[in-house]
């Protein structure tokens, strides 16, 4: 899958510069149709309660944004198609302006504590929610609906799963919380246990 990934991102200067510092350069052929997401980067995908997306304006110049929601909120449509709902923020709409004149983005998909991320590449278009009802039902839970401005959906092009070096483990509260109560609650069998048996000497030792 990579190779797909490659031949779209690596340009005359991406192999110069490899020539430079690694004495040859490595070409990659162009491959014929788009990388289809497996079952491997559907579960992936599904796990994941963040990404980032890059765009790149009229000006120019590329605009990295993150995006966040509930595990799963970017959803996989298809071997070929991704989609997520897009609420109100900061009302400066810099990646959907981007995206209504150059459709390309890119799509970095991280799982910190084991060390895994996923980059994407693909053409996105912005619907708006409002005149798309049938594509919100099916991508978003029916308590966000009231909220969902609009929705963006990605025609998947490449992938390329990333080396894990320097990904430095993070851990969300949740993730946390599932390692740490099991703990608390030994820590807290072990207080009562005791608390019961010093209850029980003071009880032994007390004059009738």
């Amino acid at each position: 899958m990579a190779h797909k990934f490659l031949g779209v991102v690596t340009s005359p200067a991406t192999l110069r510069a490899q020539e430079h510092y690694y004495g040859r350069a490595r070409p990659v052929p162009p491959q014929a149709g788009n990388d289809p997401l497996g079952p491997r980067e559907a579960e992936f995908i599904a796990a994941r309660d963040s990404f980032y997306v890059a765009s790149v304006g009229e000006s120019g110049w590329p605009y990295l944004q993150h995006r966040g929601g509930p595990a799963g909120f970017l959803r996989v449509r298809g071997p070929s198609t991704l989609a997520f709902a897009d609420y109100a923020g900061n009302h400066q709409m810099i990646t959907t302006g981007n995206l209504a004149s150059d459709d390309r983005v890119a799509l970095l998909l991280i799982d910190y504590p084991n060390r895994r991320r996923l980059k994407i590449l693909g053409h996105a278009r912005v619907e708006d929610a409002r005149d798309h009802f049938r594509v919100v039902e099916r991508v978003v839970s029916p308590e966000a609906r009231p909220d969902v401005e609009r929705i963006v959906i990605i025609e998947v092009v490449a992938f390329d799963w990333n080396c894990p070096q320097h990904i430095t483990p993070r851990f969300t509260v949740a993730q946390v919380a599932s390692i740490v109560e099991p703990l608390q609650r030994q820590i807290a069998s072990l207080q009562a246990q005791l608390a019961s048996v010093a209850t029980s000497k003071q009880q032994e030792g007390a004059p009738s």
